[in-house]
């Protein structure tokens, strides 16, 4: 026999062990088992464990469970409290707005004034500031929300 049967016999005898076993993948487990000493030495071995397993058990003392889940509770709360309320989200938000506007205002203003005194197409360097000032800082503005969210799906995922 292969060793890939053995393996596919070895999963249906896991399986028997467990008692999820289909009378078909038991009959067949039967009929290899009478010439197959390795997947009996196998069906053994895993009978020992789950005896053993079958005896296992501890007992907790009532005091170190309730210290556990008390501290547990103060941790959820700790990190409750840690996570951005929705309202400081949201100012912070309109600040982001608000900063964008006025820089980019700002660098509009800057703007045609070094286009003015270096001789430059003003429509050039409002491409320019575009490109360097607006448009990053929109992303920004527009990423700022989205922060907070961003960091519980990595947590979650954690």
């Amino acid at each position: 026999m292969q060793a890939d049967d053995h393996a596919i016999m070895r999963d249906v005898i896991d399986k028997t062990l467990a008692g999820s076993v289909s009378p078909q993948e038991e009959q067949s487990l039967r009929e290899h088992l009478r010439s197959c000493t390795q997947c009996q030495d196998y069906v053994d071995a895993g009978t020992r464990v789950i005896a053993g397993l079958g005896g296992f058990s501890f007992e907790v003392d009532p005091g170190l469970q309730a210290e556990v889940f008390a501290s547990l509770k103060l941790r959820a709360e700790q990190l409750e409290a840690a996570e951005p309320s929705r309202r400081r989200m949201v100012w912070g938000c309109i600040a982001a707005v608000v900063l964008l506007v006025t820089g980019s205002a700002v660098a509009t203003q800057f703007g045609n004034m070094a286009a003015s005194s270096l001789h430059l197409q003003p429509n050039h360097v409002q491409r320019v500031l575009m490109a360097v000032w607006v448009v990053p800082s929109l992303c920004f503005a527009l990423l700022f929300p989205l922060l907070p969210l961003l960091r519980n799906r990595k947590e979650s995922v954690l």
